[in-house]
């Protein structure tokens, strides 16, 4: 399970205007705001974004000062491996060592959407143990039940956090993930082509 809540895409009015400092074509610049707030690119904008964006990574420095923020809900089994892009990503998780005990554990709290019957069921009875030993924390505080809590957490517990990235960081992780095993690698490869010009400057497609 993941699922991607609250976007955010900013300063693409300023990384256009800057991917013509070069050559000083500020006059050709065609992109406004439209009634909604939207910064539509004009035909000149997203010609010169696309030709950039074709050139390479030395020739689209525009595309890393597109800003993206996400609030993302996954598995702590995919947060390992996002956890790899480190290059112009900020994160801000909420916290397993300080809240892991301040609600009721629950199923739902945890990706069980390809298990089998017979594992869903072994699940169901890991959930139940965890949440008896919440409630012994909670009642005596000590730092064994704690322990417990940490150390037999599963993987698949989702976890939030508020991450912040661009299109360059996108560009890397939507090539390296779309054909991943995980499904929820395609989840995250399907919630980028939704951004603003997604297809043009992130994806490549003309």
């Amino acid at each position: 399970m993941l699922n991607c809540e609250r976007t955010s895409v900013m300063n693409i009015e300023n990384a256009i205007r800057g991917a013509r400092n070069p050559m000083n074509s500020w006059d050709r610049m065609d992109s406004g705001y439209n009634e909604k707030g939207e910064y539509i690119l004009g035909p000149n904008d997203l010609g010169l974004a696309k030709r950039l964006r074709k050139a390479g990574s030395d020739h689209r420095k525009y595309i890393r000062q597109i800003l993206v923020s996400v609030d993302i809900t996954a598995p702590i089994y995919w947060w390992k491996e996002y956890d790899t892009y480190k290059v112009a990503t900020v994160a801000n998780s909420t916290s397993t060592m300080h809240k892991i005990h301040s609600k009721p554990f629950e199923l739902e709290d945890f990706s069980h959407d390809h298990m089998s019957e017979e594992t869903l069921a072994f699940m169901e009875t890991v959930v139940a143990e965890m949440e008896k030993i919440r409630l012994r924390y909670i009642e005596n505080k000590k730092k064994e039940d704690w322990y417990d809590l940490i150390q037999l957490l599963p993987s698949s517990y989702n976890q939030m956090r508020t991450c912040t990235l661009n299109y360059e960081t996108l560009i890397n992780i939507y090539f390296a993930r779309r054909s991943h095993k995980l499904e929820e690698w395609h989840d995250f490869c399907r919630w980028i082509e939704t951004l603003p010009y997604a297809k043009e400057l992130i994806i490549g497609e003309e």
